[in-house]
Parts: C-alpha cells; structure tokens; sequence
C-alpha cells in the first residue's frame, strides 16, 4: 500500500481555484478543509508509522477524513454549478 498524503489539491486537481477561494470566502468551507488536513496528516503518521495507533483508530480517521471529503466534494461542486 502507498502511504502517500491525500492533500486537497491532490484530490481535486482541477478545483485548485474553487478550493482556494472557498478557503478564503466561506468559513464553513475553510473548517471542514482544516479538518481535512490535520485529519489526513494524522492518517499519514500512523502509516508511516510515525505515531503509533490501532488498527480502529485509523479505520476511524480515515472514514472521517472520507466523510470530510465528501462534503468538501459537495460544495465545490456547488460552487462550480453556481459558476456556470
């Protein structure tokens, strides 16, 4: 398995204006992309075995971190559709 970091702007390559802009406009927005990151870069140590932790655990961070991007996804694909 490939224990590379799941970064925003690797997710959504071809959002990286929509993600920047959301980070700046909307307060909701930069939150849950906050969460992502100290989420993901949680999920990055324990792969790496960094930070040590249990199987559980990071099953349960990474389905925070999915939940996360889900509505991450959500809103910019409502901000592309408000756009066009």
């Amino acid at each position: 398995m490939s224990h590379v970091p799941h970064e925003l702007h690797e997710e959504f390559p071809d959002a990286a204006d929509a993600l920047h802009t959301l980070k700046t406009t909307d307060a909701h927005f930069a939150r849950l992309a906050e969460e992502y990151h100290t989420i993901n870069r949680e999920v990055h140590r324990i792969e790496t075995d960094v930070t040590p932790a249990s199987d559980e655990v990071l099953e349960d961070l990474k389905k925070k971190r999915l939940h996360l991007k889900d509505q991450i996804a959500a809103m910019l694909a409502a901000a592309a559709n408000a756009g066009s």
